[in-house]
């Protein structure tokens, strides 16, 4: 029979890069103050980064060294397994989009769950809980641009949106007029010149 910390790094190793291992998840290994033990030995030993409370990850071992999971990949992973939406935070949305040349210093992300800090080795991913609107159409371009405007403010929206109507598609110019009903009156009111 397999010791219990052979059996949790199996589980570990079976999860894709970035993919959190939680206590609640191996409870089918053991009870829960022994498998709340193994991690924390595993963490002591350095086989696990723990990013949070409660929240562990595997590191990936490259041929550099072993290295903590990236942010992108840890946050998909988060998401998918607590239900929540995290998406790119404002600053992050508009250098991607090129409306800024300014480059966040920190990983933050807007997040319908509670705000939280999560360490990745060096690396500290913040999570902010954001209003319903900041984080609508995840993962597309419309939401980008929705974040990016609102991070902006009313001085800068409107130069902003004249550089979007010449970058993005009709469908997308679409997709965020369409959200005018949800957004903050003066976001909408630009968002609404995007479209005839």
């Amino acid at each position: 029979m397999q010791t219990l910390a052979k059996q949790v790094l199996e589980q570990a190793a079976g999860l894709p890069e970035g993919t959190p291992l939680v206590a609640k998840e191996l409870l089918h290994l053991g009870g829960r103050a022994a498998v709340d033990q193994v991690l924390s030995r595993l963490v002591r030993r350095d086989v696990l980064l723990r990013a949070g409370r409660g929240i562990y990850f595997l590191p990936v071992e490259s041929r550099f060294g072993t290295r903590a999971p990236s942010a992108v990949k840890m946050v998909e992973g988060l998401a998918n397994q607590r239900g929540e939406t995290i998406v790119s935070h404002g600053a992050a949305a508009a250098n991607a989009l090129g409306l800024t040349t300014q480059m966040p210093m920190r990983a933050v992300y807007l997040t319908s769950g509670p705000s939280r800090r999560l360490n990745l080795g060096a690396q500290i991913v913040e999570l902010r809980r954001a209003p319903i609107w900041q984080l609508i159409f995840p993962g597309r371009v419309a939401g980008d641009v929705v974040r990016a405007l609102a991070w902006l403010g009313p001085e800068e929206a409107a130069k902003a949106i004249r550089k979007l109507r010449a970058k993005l598609l009709p469908f997308e110019l679409e997709e965020i007029a369409s959200a005018r009903a949800r957004l903050p009156t003066w976001l909408a009111q630009e968002v609404s010149t995007l479209v005839p």
